[in-house]
């Protein structure tokens, strides 16, 4: 199991990695073309709603309500229900996603009017930032067909998953982000408003990405034609799963949008540097934490169905430790390095230094709650994989209410790096909710030998940060460098930073056979 596991994970690492990468240069693009503006703003707010709904109707509740019964349903042996479980399944969320996407279209007003309502204010009192709720309204309508095509496109990766096969669906948004780079390149340059042709760029990112998975549904022979089926028993069972995971899965998301309502009446920029550095949060983020949790869901859910409590435990156990090997360096360096990698990445054009001072202070405060992302994103397949989806809903109550609240008290005081400072703190309530959850149902708790692990990456961590900073030149001198000599240097740090950490664990007893212990 373990080594299975551990193949799964690199093939998804390996393919997310590639289109994590893609994403860091469409966002350098980006930030070339548009710095972080009032069009950044728009854009970045046109782009994130059908994201967020993609979260629910998608990748996010969808997926983790699906799953599970789909897995039942393979486990069976029975090719033909399996087949009909799908077009059940995805023609009764067509119908839905269709409605959805149609009124957000025509409504796009409104959404923009609910979720940006600084903006909407505004322009009901023609004040100066009438012209943002205007272009985002426009903009919604080319950017809101994206979720169409993307739902589709979960549900096929769903599918593949479960067969085993994740190259496929962890390969799929690299087109998104080629075609948001073709479209910044050759369109926006062509016309007066930028920031349209990146719409436009986000809606053939959908449409191909859709066209990609089809040959292989075609080849698992699991392409079948949809069919309504909302009171068919295997829908009944996806959608009682899906209703309350479309909030319980959603909270980070939901979070984030919640930042974007009360960043709309924040400074101009706030957006866009909240945005900048949540990207390079989300690169770590799905790098390891995605990618190990859509490996371990179907392994959780077999392990369920076969009613193997220890290989359930023994799975969790072992997601456990990849995220911690691998989110301790990634959230300390994101940490240290903050400054330096803004720079290298994204200060061109029309990115400014002050846009990197700005960015940074957030891109701080996400890092804090990075690890606690990461474990929910394993913790939570806990209570997908066994059909429980009720108990995470609470607790994504407590943290989405909890995220409000310190909204409220943060961004009074420190602006927009309030707003990423609540969210990072109510990651981990969320975070340490599930746990306790999953250890008061007696499905799993931390092991011993995790914990003497988790303490010695620790150490490794402190040992990395001190390296960095031993050997990190002051900011001004970065800016006297040019774009080479900073990029040469900030690969080179991380190397020593990513050499000081693994050979430290590797002192203090750390071996390869601690990541296969926890699944053997």
């Amino acid at each position: 199991m373990s080594k299975r596991l551990l193949k799964s994970g690199m093939i998804v690492s390996a393919m997310t990695l590639i289109s994590r990468v893609l994403g860091l240069v469409r966002d350098i693009v980006v930030a070339n073309l548009m710095g972080a503006g009032a069009s950044a703003d728009v854009f970045f707010f046109a782009n994130r709603i059908p994201n967020f709904l993609r979260r629910l109707f998608a990748e996010g509740a969808f997926s983790q309500a699906f799953v599970p019964v789909l897995t039942e349903y393979h486990a069976s042996g029975d090719l033909n229900k399996t087949r009909e479980l799908i077009a059940r399944a995805s023609g009764t969320l067509g119908v839905l996603v269709t409605i959805v996407t149609l009124i957000g279209v025509l409504c796009s007003g409104a959404v923009t009017a609910l979720f940006g309502a600084g903006w909407f204010l505004d322009w009901l009192n023609d004040g100066p930032a009438a012209p943002k709720f205007e272009l985002a309204s426009f903009l919604l309508k080319i950017t809101f067909p994206y979720l169409w095509f993307i739902t589709f496109v979960a549900l096929s990766g769903a599918v593949l998953n479960t067969l085993g096969k994740f190259a496929v669906s962890s390969f799929t948004p690299v087109f998104l982000n080629v075609m948001m780079i073709l479209c910044a390149w050759f369109v926006s340059p062509n016309l007066e408003q930028p920031e349209v042709g990146l719409a436009i760029g986000v809606f053939l990112g959908g449409l191909v990405q859709f066209l990609f998975q089809l040959p292989f549904l075609i080849k698992a022979g699991v392409l079948v034609k949809p069919k309504w089926g909302w009171k068919d028993p295997g829908v009944v069972k996806i959608r009682t799963l899906m209703i309350p995971a479309l909030f319980g899965v959603s909270v980070s998301q939901i979070n984030l949008l919640f930042d974007s309502f009360v960043a709309s009446f924040l400074h101009t920029g706030s957006i866009s540097w909240l945005y900048y550095s949540d990207r390079l949060l989300e690169f770590p983020l799905g790098l390891f934490g995605i990618a190990i949790a859509t490996v371990i869901l179907p392994a959780l859910s077999r392990n369920h169905v076969d009613a193997h409590s220890d290989g359930f435990a023994h799975t969790m156990d072992w997601g456990v430790r990849m995220v911690i090997l691998l989110g301790v360096p990634a959230m300390l360096g994101l940490m240290v390095l903050a400054k330096p990698m803004l720079m290298v990445l994204f200060m061109r054009g029309e990115f400014t230094p002050q846009d990197v001072q700005m960015a940074s202070a957030s891109l701080l405060a996400y890092s804090a709650g990075l690890l606690n992302f990461m474990l929910i994103k394993v913790l939570a397949p806990g209570y997908y994989s066994r059909q429980d989806t009720r108990t995470p809903v609470r607790y994504g109550i407590i943290a989405m209410l909890s995220n409000i609240v310190f909204n409220a008290i943060f961004a009074w005081f420190y602006g927009y790096v309030g707003l990423a400072a609540a969210t990072a703190l109510s990651a981990f309530i969320n975070m340490a909710l599930l746990y306790r959850g999953l250890h008061l149902q007696g499905v799993y708790r931390v092991s011993a030998q995790t914990m003497r692990f988790i303490i010695r990456l620790a150490l490794a961590g402190g040992a990395m940060v001190a390296a960095i900073l031993w050997q990190m030149q002051a900011m001004s001198v970065w800016l006297d460098w040019g774009l080479m000599q900073r990029g040469l240097m900030l690969t080179a740090l991380i190397a020593l930073g990513a050499i000081v950490y693994f050979l430290t664990a590797l002192v203090l007893g750390i071996r390869l056979k601690d990541l296969k212990a926890a699944t053997d």
